[in-house]
């Protein structure tokens, strides 16, 4: 059996978006749960359209997710070069092949003959005009340097029929295809024929890509079928849609939120949350597992999960999955990721992160909302007295300058500050005192944080303020209820 090859071959032409990140990811996964070869080749024919650094980004986005190709640009391999644009002299020699067959022809319309074919909204085909000038009249043409381009001859009468590994059979009338243009006036291929030159020169077997191009295959299988080419397996991808704010949904687009991989990192999702969730999105697992790892889909992948219904971007279950990520993260790598906002609370003062790892993971669902969460520790918000009044904790205005009065000198005495010790030194106060726990520690976090709610509670905090800051705090707040 033949080597199960696929290739991701976008166009430089901008960021990534996530419908191409997921054919990317399903080519990827295609290949790899058979055993097979990943290729990337880059289609910069359409030279009108390219963006400068998009090719970069391409890079960096595959880098990010994890999806390393066997053979592309960067890499090499043994059917380069893998950018269309170094391959431009090898198409013109196949296009010339089906003229001379009967397969294809020589247009010489001008673009202001196209145009007058089209209506007020722009829509119309071309009207096959030179499809049947006499072989005199095109060597005419031809040695006059008239500009033309190259169409292939679709059959006028019949129909093609095409098998879709997830869509199944499909049959379009001939008399709906175009006869497409398959070499341009600047002898660059057009985006359709060079996908169909280099998918055979390149031995890709299965050809993955979104269903808004089911209708454009029986194009791609005329061009297989007049080479006498062995025609791949293809597979459809089902479309992705975003939700309305009516309840509605309709092709995923800016509207819905950010649509682009940079978008969504630059929003605080973790890369490989954004692959673990796109994955999801048409294709379901045989049981009901959600949560996966690259080489967990590897194992899991079946061009059978795959679905025909279209499936919908939610930014609700995404920010599930990240919150998920987060809190199975590990010490070392959550700190890896917040230590940047912790820098904005912070500065460049070491401070006890464990403690940190200890409260946040389960609070937060994108990294970014740190700041929000320990703004009260880089300085002490103005606040009102009467937050320390606590039904639950009975706390009052009355007990409260008690406590304060009797935890300072506690924790003035401490040997050691950190939350081991604070916690002890508390608990064995509150026992002394007669008094439930929250009744001391309530005043004891408000006049430390300035603010009623907090992730973490007393000790933590005092153990992250330090003991100058800390106790600075508990000192200000007596001050306060003694006013």
């Amino acid at each position: 059996m033949a080597t199960v090859r696929t290739r991701f071959a976008p166009s430089p032409t901008g960021f990534m978006h996530v419908g191409n990140l997921r054919t990317a990811l399903y080519e990827y996964l295609v290949a790899k749960s058979q055993g097979g070869k990943f290729v990337l080749r880059i289609e910069d024919t359409d030279r009108e359209r390219l963006v400068e650094g998009a090719e970069a980004v391409i890079y960096k986005t595959l880098d990010q997710v994890g999806l390393r190709h066997d053979e592309g640009p960067d890499v090499g391999g043994e059917y380069g070069p893998y950018v269309q644009s170094l391959r431009k002299d090898l198409y013109k020699p196949y296009a010339q092949q089906l003229v001379r067959e009967g397969k294809a022809y020589y247009c010489f319309c001008t673009k202001e003959r196209l145009e007058s074919l089209h209506n007020e909204e722009g829509i119309g085909g071309y009207d096959r005009h030179c499809r049947d000038l006499p072989a005199e009249e095109v060597q005419r043409l031809l040695e006059a340097g008239t500009p033309y381009v190259i169409r292939q001859k679709v059959p006028l009468t019949g129909s093609t029929t095409f098998e879709d590994a997830v869509f199944g059979s499909i049959t379009i009338e001939n008399k709906e295809i175009e006869d497409q243009v398959l070499l341009k006036a600047d002898g660059y291929p057009t985006y359709n024929f060079a996908n169909v030159i280099d998918d055979h020169l390149m031995h890709i077997t299965h050809v993955v890509r979104g269903s808004e191009y089911l209708t454009s295959t029986p194009k791609y299988n005329l061009l297989y079928e007049a080479f006498g080419w062995e025609i791949p397996t293809y597979v459809h991808l089902p479309l992705i849609m975003g939700k309305n704010e009516d309840g509605s949904v309709s092709k995923l687009s800016k509207r819905h939120g950010s649509t682009s991989f940079e978008g969504l990192v630059a929003e605080g999702y973790l890369p490989q949350v954004i692959t673990n969730y796109i994955a999801l999105l048409g294709w379901a697992p045989k049981d009901n597992q959600e949560i996966f790892s690259l080489p967990e889909l590897v194992q899991a992948f079946s061009i059978e999960g795959i679905s025909k219904s279209p499936a919908v971007f939610d930014y609700d279950k995404l920010n599930w999955f990240n919150a998920e990520y987060i809190k199975a993260m590990g010490e070392e790598e959550f700190t890896a990721h917040a230590m940047p906002y912790y820098r904005e609370v912070f500065g460049a003062q070491d401070k006890p992160w464990e403690v940190l790892y200890s409260i946040l993971p389960a609070r937060i669902t994108k990294f970014q909302e740190i700041p929000g969460l320990l703004h009260f520790l880089k300085e002490l918000p103005d606040y009102p007295v009467d937050f320390f009044v606590n039904k639950k904790s009975k706390a009052n205005l009355e007990n409260s300058p008690q406590m304060l009065q009797a935890a300072i000198p506690v924790l003035e005495a401490l040997p050691d500050w950190n939350v081991t010790a604070i916690h002890d030194s508390l608990i064995a106060l509150a026992g002394e005192l007669g008094v439930k726990n929250g009744t001391l520690l309530w005043p004891v976090r408000i006049a430390a944080a300035g603010t009623q709610v907090t992730p973490g509670g007393a000790m933590e905090i005092l153990a992250l303020l330090g003991r100058e800051e800390a106790l600075r705090r508990l000192r200000a707040g007596l001050a306060k209820l003694q006013a």
